[in-house]
């Protein structure tokens, strides 16, 4: 189970993010890629346009990337001309068609700190671009995204592509439990490092390709900055709906399948927490105690109300006794259970029974101290009524509690709370 470390990143993950130098030794800070086919109309004047507004609106260096995905007309020789001419910009030669295969080649070999690319078309607005890669210059995001479903864009298209973006993103939802809002908005950006680790993860080379890029770096807990952006349906574009449709349900099943079996390595895109003094200036501190107290809060305040419930209804039988214990026993078994997965991580089967029969001392615990306080009570007035029993073990339990904490992670999950401290295990 991944958690965030304090001491240092951990071998083999991403390291924390930093904000970008100001000076860069003529190194480009952004590079914008256009992957294009059969775009011969539209490219010079797309390429100039951005160009023009980088120029006007961009501090940093940047460098524009024309990916040629094997076009038929004589866009690669527009494109050539265009490099010959404007210093900012170059131009990539693919011999096979693809978006997602002339990103992953343009970005691969790309040695700028901040990775993008947008459609030939510029159906988005261009003053979204600065907003776009701000975050991931400063370090603040690892990928960012432009939104047409944002409540604050501004968008013009037909309603047939309206629905089938809306019922898109629905589909990534339900079945992916994607959280970021537009998966195919042409309009997206990506630190360096991050690209490096997560474009071989990426299987994809066609539309789908930003899709499956998105899903694994959420999964793998990376931090998705979307931007609203105003947008305009191009009526010439060369999408083709349906093909494109059934490649991305395609992709959605094989996605949903990796991420099911565990076969995708996500743990090598593991973030640790960022450059803020406050994060080392904490020694002492168990890393994981604080989450921990957290799960076991939120279980025990979980166990408390189902004690409640099956006492209450034992009770209409048995004497508060026998129900007191018939109760506690039943949600001690799921509360060892609950804590077992959910507070301290432990997954599978492995000593499942051990860690039940410890539970069990622990129940045992609680039950004399519980039994303890119904006896005085018993004592104390003769006849108690319901509420104020209630009332008195509710007391007790939450008394048992802090002792069962202690227990827990002291004696009966030991090895996983020492495996969380240590920052070299962190994930």
């Amino acid at each position: 189970m991944r958690t965030p470390t304090i001491a240092g990143p951990t071998p083999g993950a991403l390291p924390a993010r930093e904000h970008l130098p100001v000076d860069t030794a003529g190194r480009p800070v952004l590079d914008v890629v256009i992957p294009v086919y059969n775009e011969e109309k539209d490219l010079e004047p797309c390429v100039r346009r951005l160009h023009e507004h980088l120029l006007r609106t961009f501090p940093y260096g940047f460098r524009i990337t024309v990916a040629d995905n094997a076009s038929t007309d004589t866009t690669p020789e527009v494109a050539a001309g265009l490099a010959a001419e404007v210093p900012e910009v170059r131009s990539v030669r693919l011999d096979q068609k693809g978006r997602g295969r002339a990103l992953r080649t343009v970005w691969s070999g790309s040695d700028a700190p901040v990775l993008a690319y947008m459609d030939v078309d510029l159906s988005t607005d261009l003053n979204a671009l600065l907003p776009l890669v701000a975050p991931l210059i400063s370090g603040h995001s690892d990928l960012a995204i432009g939104s047409r479903l944002a409540r604050s864009s501004r968008v013009v298209r037909g309603p047939k592509r309206e629905f089938v973006s809306r019922a898109y993103n629905l589909i990534l939802r339900g079945s992916l439990a994607a959280r970021f809002s537009d998966a195919q908005c042409g309009f997206k950006a990506i630190r360096r490092e991050v690209a490096e680790r997560l474009l071989p993860m990426v299987e994809d080379t066609g539309w789908f390709f930003d899709t499956e890029l998105l899903v694994l770096a959420e999964r793998a807990g990376l931090r998705i900055h979307e931007v609203p952006v105003d947008w305009v349906d191009d009526p010439d574009s060369t999408v083709h709906i349906v093909s494109t449709a059934t490649d991305d349900l395609k992709g959605v099943w094989r996605v949903g399948r990796a991420l099911a079996t565990g076969s995708l390595p996500l743990d090598r895109l593991a973030r640790p927490f960022g450059d803020d003094p406050r994060d080392r200036e904490l020694t002492g501190v168990p890393g994981g105690l604080a989450r921990q107290l957290v799960g076991f809060c939120v279980v025990g305040a979980l166990s408390t109300l189902f004690y409640v419930a099956l006492y209450s209804l034992f009770r209409l039988g048995v004497g508060p006794q026998i129900a007191n214990a018939a109760a506690l026993l039943v949600s001690a078994v799921a509360n060892t259970a609950a804590n077992r997965r959910l507070t301290f991580g432990v997954r599978g089967r492995d000593r499942a029974v051990r860690h039940q029969a410890q539970g069990l001392v622990v129940f045992a615990i609680g039950l004399a101290l519980t039994s303890g306080s119904l006896a005085a009570l018993g004592a104390a007035t003769g006849d108690p009524a319901h509420s104020t029993e209630l009332a008195v073990l509710v007391v007790a339990n939450l008394a048992a509690t802090v002792l069962r904490f202690l227990l827990f992670r002291l004696w009966v999950f030991p090895e996983r709370s020492a495996s969380r401290n240590d920052p070299r295990n962190d994930r």
